[in-house]
């Protein structure tokens, strides 16, 4: 169970490897991330670390959320999210120590998961990446409709999963096994190649790639 850690996601770029290729990266601000609590299998029946990242100012949170701010010594953060680890690698690690973006290297293989882009209501065209009709002099007004939807005489109904236009986006996305380009701990930036969910100022998580893992 590897650490992850949350990442705030500034936008895409070009960088150029010792080839000479061109590769289009996504920049990830890694960090640093602030153990605020370790929970234990005698205390919740789990072994996890709640990281903290990003500065809040303490007049936006409640006395019960400063409280546990201070009980961990740390400032007060904007977000909190669990990590699940073993035993061994909690016991190394302390409440109120910064896990940088030192945890990953350049080449290692990556899973980033964060909320997509919210498109609010779509059509079926954007939505399920259904075809336009053809624009002659036969079809009217119907470009972007998805047509039929069901027959009449059996089974009399819409067949469940049928595409139909709703709410496109903003549902949690993990993209798989990107590689990790270049690390930067000096301004804590991770440079994965690809694109990555979500829009910039995004939160994301960035955890080792599952595949292939023992």
């Amino acid at each position: 169970m590897p650490i992850e850690l949350l990442c705030r996601k500034l936008g895409m770029t070009q960088v150029f490897d010792d080839r000479g290729q061109c590769l289009q990266v996504t920049v990830l601000e890694a960090g640093p991330n602030t153990v605020v609590q370790k929970k234990t299998v005698e205390k919740e029946g789990y072994t996890a670390l709640q990281l903290g990242f990003g500065e809040r100012r303490r007049k936006t949170l409640s006395k019960g959320v400063l409280g546990h701010f201070d009980k961990a010594g740390v400032s007060a953060r904007r977000h909190l999210a669990e990590c699940r680890v073993t035993p061994e690698e909690a016991a190394a690690i302390e409440v109120g120590q910064d896990l940088t973006v030192s945890v990953f290297e350049a080449g290692q293989r990556v899973d980033v998961q964060a909320s997509s882009k919210g498109r609010g209501m779509t059509g079926v065209v954007k939505r399920h990446n259904f075809a336009v009709k053809r624009r002659t002099h036969g079809t009217h007004e119907y470009f972007r409709h998805g047509g039929a939807i069901g027959a009449g005489a059996y089974p009399g109904k819409v067949i469940k999963g049928m595409g139909m236009p709703g709410r496109y986006g903003g549902e949690q996305v993990t993209t798989r096994n990107l590689r990790v380009v270049q690390v930067d701990p000096e301004n804590n930036l991770l440079l994965v190649r690809g694109a990555v969910p979500g829009h910039n100022d995004a939160l994301v998580r960035v955890r080792p790639a599952i595949a292939g893992r023992s």
